[in-house]
């Protein structure tokens, strides 16, 4: 299983470029599998730190298929930046914000997850 973090701050989306299987270079939100007796939050967390440079906090799950856990989760620390020594970021090929306004950097899984935070989200605002 891999779990990742849906990470959002000031309108912008923490998100890796990456290779994956089929050979395309796509943007993913940070993630990675779990390994040994990791839960998917201790995965989660991991992964975000190795890919990205940043502490995060877990701060709940958004959504779960049968591959991928995606967590909502906070910066805590840390800087932007990945380990290029780390031999599973070998298919990592930058981190940055992605404005949320830049719909072209968003495939056909990552639209309906951010979809779903931002109804959420919304939700939460008009019970507040």
């Amino acid at each position: 299983m891999v779990s990742q973090a849906l990470i959002i701050r000031d309108g912008k989306l923490l998100m890796v470029k990456q290779y994956v299987s089929s050979g395309r270079i796509v943007w993913n939100f940070p993630g990675g599998g779990m390994e040994g007796n990791e839960t998917p939050e201790e995965a989660c967390i991991r992964e975000v730190k190795e890919e990205t440079g940043y502490d995060t906090v877990v701060i709940r799950l958004l959504n779960k298929d049968e591959f991928k856990y995606t967590f909502i989760a906070e910066i805590i620390g840390g800087e932007l930046g990945y380990d290029q020594r780390i031999e599973d970021n070998d298919d990592l090929l930058a981190v940055s914000w992605i404005s949320l306004d830049d719909v072209d950097k968003f495939d056909g899984y990552i639209t309906p997850l951010l979809e779903l935070f931002l109804e959420q989200e919304d939700s939460v605002a008009a019970i507040d």
